[in-house]
């Protein structure tokens, strides 16, 4: 038992031993570095070498960047065979890569974690970081729609002479992504790119995300009620019409299909780009419209409806009238040799145009939208006049019966 304790004790001591020279040799080392060591400084032997960083990316929230520090290199075997150390990524060069229109404004990651250095320079950080891209939204087919999105890194300062962006892998690593309960990624690839800016080009990686909407919750929580709903406007009808239950219950239908339409409004993204489906205005039939709104407004008594957002004829023939004269002073122009004057007035005439079919595009959505307003109008007074015949020519029929009988008591 003696001897077992004074082995254990022995094996112990050299364990600490052994451990305080790796200390003591990682400690000179660190010392051999960072001794002189520039961090503002790019770590490059000549001023024209470019440095090449390794850059991938996963969606665990971790950014993997690499490069080649020459100044962080030692041999092992003068150091006790230390192949690797672990150093604040403050003390070091770091590459100014960032996140171009991200959506909170911080450009850094969320924590300044350590670098890993390895005995030929070569230099690997992983920091977490939890970045915030803006995105385009296509609302069209809510809640069945797909959205691309995109995030595009790259060097703030740099250009591509100092700082080379390479691509380790264009299949984004998902191993470690937890799923999301409203989104489903369909596809998650990286691409390079440069950016050219006179003399100087800009490299850059850029991560496309094609993502789904998983349509679950609105499907059993929004969809299939709304139809419900509809399905019981229509039983509605068969209910007898002496029945109170008929009133009650296309009274409660119109209250739940209120809120349910308020329900959507909130849930629906806002986008000026694009309008969903669901709300949606389509151009009206040719009879449609000659019924609703030519038609019917005079036998309602109702103002004709007047088309705001449409070009007259006189409108379009002062345009072409200006267009010919713009035209012959061009041709004119060119005669006289005044090629600059020329050129400037077809420039002018190019953004007119374009300005003009920008109105008018604008214009023939707004008339689309006018149009079915006015037929709802249009509905609105014939429903209108509807209640006052039913209601006029029920209270006659009720009362002539006893109005007469009161005449003949009279006689």
């Amino acid at each position: 038992m003696l001897c077992l304790v004074l082995f254990v004790l022995c094996l112990s001591r050299s364990d600490v031993a052994a451990f305080s020279s790796v200390a003591e040799n990682e400690d000179a080392l660190l010392k051999h570095l960072f001794q002189g060591y520039q961090k503002w400084v790019r770590p490059v032997e000549n001023s024209n070498d470019t440095i090449k960083v390794l850059f991938g990316l996963k969606i665990s929230q971790l950014v993997d960047v690499e490069w080649i520090d020459y100044k962080l290199s030692w041999n092992p075997e003068e150091y006790g065979g230390i192949t690797a150390i672990r150093v604040p990524s403050e003390s070091l060069w770091l590459p100014d890569i960032v996140l171009f229109e991200n959506a909170d404004g911080r450009f850094e990651g969320s924590l300044m974690t350590k670098v890993i250095v390895k005995y030929n320079g070569v230099v690997t950080w992983m920091p977490p970081a939890s970045y915030k891209s803006s995105c385009m939204m296509d609302v069209t087919f809510f809640p069945f729609d797909r959205q691309n999105c995109s995030m595009k890194f790259g060097s703030w300062t740099y250009d591509g002479s100092m700082v080379d962006l390479i691509l380790v892998d264009e299949n984004v690593d998902r191993k470690d992504f937890f799923d999301n309960g409203e989104w489903e990624i369909l596809n998650a690839k990286g691409m390079k790119g440069n950016r050219k800016d006179g003399l100087y080009s800009y490299p850059f990686v850029t991560y496309s995300f094609v993502l789904r909407r998983l349509p679950l919750f609105y499907t059993l929580f929004l969809i299939i009620p709304c139809l419900g709903l509809s399905f019981l406007t229509v039983l509605v009808f068969y209910l007898p019409s002496d029945e109170g239950e008929k009133l009650s219950l296309s009274t409660s239908v119109l209250v739940s299909l209120t809120v349910f339409l308020l329900v959507i409004e909130e849930i629906i993204p806002s986008s000026s780009k694009v309008i969903p489906l669901i709300a949606t205005y389509h151009p009206m039939a040719p009879w449609v419209k000659r019924l609703f709104l030519q038609k019917l407004p005079q036998l309602l008594c109702m103002k004709g409806h007047v088309d705001r957002y449409s070009f007259s004829e006189t409108e379009e023939r002062e345009t072409t009238f200006k267009s010919k004269v713009l035209g012959r002073q061009k041709h004119k122009q060119a005669k006289d040799g005044e090629k600059i004057v020329t050129a400037f007035l077809e420039k002018a005439a190019d953004s007119i145009r374009y300005i003009s079919k920008h109105v008018k595009k604008e214009h023939f959505i707004r008339q689309v939208v006018q149009d079915w307003k006015f037929v709802a109008q249009v509905l609105d007074r014939i429903f209108l006049w509807l209640f006052l015949v039913v209601s006029v020519t029920g209270s006659v029929l009720i009362f002539t019966p006893a109005l007469q009988m009161w005449l003949n008591s009279t006689l």
